[in-house]
Formats: structure tokens, sequence, C-alpha cells
């Protein structure tokens, strides 16, 4: 019985170190992200209504803690990770209508989606700025 039981070379399942990292990879692990951000961010949102209806010294409070360099930072990237989710859940959606599917078609619309993300949060921050008299 000892005999039968000899080592058997197996295969071992591909991994990291054997695929090559493209651009719609990124895509699909940045589009997780920015979904977990995403909770945390609808928690600032919820903090942001709630401190508007309680009343002047909570709308206060949080006017100063956004309006921190560090609250201008979080709202950046909020807004980011809103976009960049936004424009990959399009790709996706693409991808659910058989459109775009062959390699470079996916490469072309994952880069579109990535620029649009930036482009995005640019722009709408751009306009926020302007409104303020800061630009």
């Amino acid at each position: 019985m000892a005999d039968q039981r000899q080592a058997v070379a197996r295969p071992l399942s591909p991994h990291l170190q054997i695929y090559r990292f493209t651009i719609t990879m990124a895509m699909s692990i940045i589009h997780r992200i920015t979904g977990v951000g995403l909770y945390a961010g609808s928690a600032l949102l919820a903090w942001w209504l709630i401190a508007a209806a309680t009343g002047p010294e909570a709308y206060a409070t949080f006017q100063a803690a956004a309006g921190h360099w560090f609250g201008q930072l979080v709202l950046i990237g909020y807004t980011w990770a809103l976009l960049h989710h936004l424009f990959g859940g399009i790709r996706y959606l693409l991808w659910d209508e058989i459109v775009a599917t062959s390699p470079k078609s996916a490469d072309i619309i994952s880069w579109l989606a990535t620029v649009a993300g930036i482009l995005g949060t640019v722009l709408v921050w751009a306009v926020v700025f302007s409104m303020r008299g800061v630009i």
C-alpha cells in the first residue's frame, strides 16, 4: 500500500507571478476599493445632512472639518471614487451587453474610464473652487 502513495507531481494553479498585470486587472481592483470607499463617503454625506438639519452650530462644525485642507482632500478623494466607480460601472455595463469584449477594446474602455474619472474630478472641483472665488 505504501508503494501506491508515491508523490505525484501535480500542476500548481497560476498566480500573480504568472499573469501580466493589465489595465483591466487594475480597474477591477480599484473598482472594488472605490466601492468600499463610497461607504465611508456616504457617512460623510450623512454627517453633512444631519448637521444641516440639526442647526447652525452643528453645521459650523461640519463646515470647519470640510473646509480644512485634509477635509478638502477627503472630499476630492470621495468625488474621484464616486466618478471612477460610476465610469467603471458603465464599463461593466458595456461588457454585459457584449460590447468591447476583445482584449484591445477592453483596454481602451478601461483607459477611457480611468481618464474620465480623473478629468471629471478635476472639472467638478474646478467649478467648486471657481464658485468660491479661489480660482
